[in-house]
């Protein structure tokens, strides 16, 4: 007789994705995280709390159980009704990964109780697919900074990398929500040499900056001409941040994901307090709401809970 599969529970950070100049290749995760326990129930039920509760408790059109449903009919293993407990911190549809953080939990639903024994990589390469890029998913499994690329339709590629010395960050979050679809419509469709050549360099100086702890390397390195020049019309948030380059208190600023949110990383050596004065008051005189949510980079991932259950 097959033993019932244990709850499971499951930790999944918020990630912030292409870094700049590092489109669709790199992401990094933050302490904002989605906490889920999962058990055996007779019909699906979910208990949600936290940030957006009424979208992360609404059984219908769930992101997780869509996904879990899905991998199981794949498969061809039985659908198993669960209930959900859901503790989530992460913003939804802002640019900060709540998508791959809940096709990854939705993934590793399906193979937790369908018993499915897949790697990490084929976990990864999964949400990769469904994602139709590789950055958020790498980086909210492994945590820390993740490069990642799909070398195939089903396979993932990842390094990841533990940036050097303390890395604090401030994620300016506007009220509403951007579509990654939609964000995606308005980049071009060729770019010029000189353009590209830009971005190159400036990725490989960014991965400098993280794996020497050169902070000063940021400024210029976030520099970015593939999608958000484009994007900036979208996300006013990012043009009114990057005036503020300049501040002691903040080493670089970049969209975070396809936005709207911004990443800003902060000087450790400015005291924290007076640099969210400095934003708070350049934001305000530009009438633009912003939710500023101080955090850090997650040296860890959803690898972590996820090998707990064994």
């Amino acid at each position: 007789m097959t033993p019932r599969p244990a709850p499971l529970q499951l930790t999944l950070p918020a990630t912030s994705a292409n870094l700049g100049p590092a489109f669709d290749a790199a992401a990094l995760a933050f302490d904002v995280s989605l906490k889920l326990t999962a058990q055996l129930a007779r019909e699906y039920a979910i208990i949600a709390r936290g940030r957006d509760a009424n979208i992360c408790g609404k059984v219908e059109n769930h992101l997780i159980l869509t996904t879990y449903r899905e991998v199981l009919a794949c498969a061809r293993k039985p659908e198993i009704p669960l209930t959900l407990k859901i503790t989530n911190s992460i913003p939804i549809g802002k640019g900060c990964g709540s998508s791959a953080a809940a096709r990854l939990a939705g993934i590793a639903l399906a193979v937790h109780y369908g018993n499915l024994h897949w790697t990490d990589a084929q976990i990864i390469g999964e949400a990769s697919r469904r994602e139709h890029h590789p950055d958020n998913a790498a980086a909210c499994w492994f945590g820390g900074l993740a490069v990642a690329r799909m070398s195939s339709a089903s396979e993932t590629e990842v390094a990841r990398i533990q940036p050097k010395g303390n890395w604090p960050l401030l994620v300016a979050v506007p009220p509403q929500p951007l579509s990654t679809e939609e964000a995606r419509r308005v980049l071009p469709r060729q770019y010029a040499p000189a353009d590209i050549v830009t971005n190159i360099q400036n990725s490989m100086f960014l991965l400098a900056a993280f794996i020497h702890g050169r902070r000063e390397l940021l400024r210029s390195a976030l520099d970015d001409r593939i999608h958000q020049p484009y994007r900036a019309p979208l996300c006013p948030l990012l043009p009114a941040l990057q005036e503020l380059r300049s501040e002691s208190g903040i080493l670089g600023v970049a969209l975070s994901g396809a936005g709207p949110s911004v990443l800003v990383f902060i000087n450790p050596r400015v005291p924290t307090h007076k640099t969210i004065a400095t934003i708070e008051s350049h934001l305000q005189e530009k009438k633009l709401p912003a939710e500023l949510l101080l955090t850090e980079i997650a040296h860890t991932g959803a690898i972590e809970s996820w090998r707990l259950r064994r």
